[in-house]
């Protein structure tokens, strides 16, 4: 399905591009997203009108991703988790922990979907984890796991 972007996403293209992409990652993601649209002949000539707008917004979402960035930037976080003796946790550290984790400390609200793992948290130690804030625009911290307190 042929779709035109209407602002920079990832690994797909930029602005105004028309993309191929499946249909069901055409409707369930990009159009729901409003992401892109369908590429019809008016859809194309109205893009093609509004590029310039669009390509102002994304500038702006860049600059708060920048400001995002240098607040988080080689930041540390800590996580208090119930372990075993072999220091492997009871469950797992997910984004969603994560995000509240950086919303508690930071004040900064980051969508559990624009945390990656780069490998999943399943023992106590130091972890690296990206954050995609823009398209162009990722930063990266530490997640420190730590055992929790027993209490008895």
């Amino acid at each position: 399905m042929k779709v035109i972007l209407l602002e920079n996403v990832q690994k797909l293209g930029a602005i105004g591009e028309i993309i191929t992409v499946k249909k069901g990652y055409a409707r369930n993601f990009l159009i729901a997203k409003k992401k892109a649209l369908f590429a019809s002949k008016e859809n194309i000539k109205e893009v093609d009108k509004i590029k310039a707008d669009l390509n102002k917004k994304d500038l702006e979402k860049k600059k708060l991703a920048k400001e995002i960035f240098e607040k988080l930037k080689n930041k540390q976080f800590t996580i208090k988790k119930l372990s075993t003796e072999n220091n492997e946790l009871y469950g797992s550290v997910k984004p969603t922990e994560i995000s509240k984790i950086i919303l508690d400390e930071n004040k900064i609200e980051i969508k559990p979907s624009m945390i990656q793992l780069l490998d999943n948290i399943k023992t106590l130690g130091n972890f690296k984890v990206i954050i995609n804030l823009h398209a162009e625009v990722h930063a990266q911290i530490k997640i420190q796991v730590v055992p929790a307190e027993i209490i008895q």
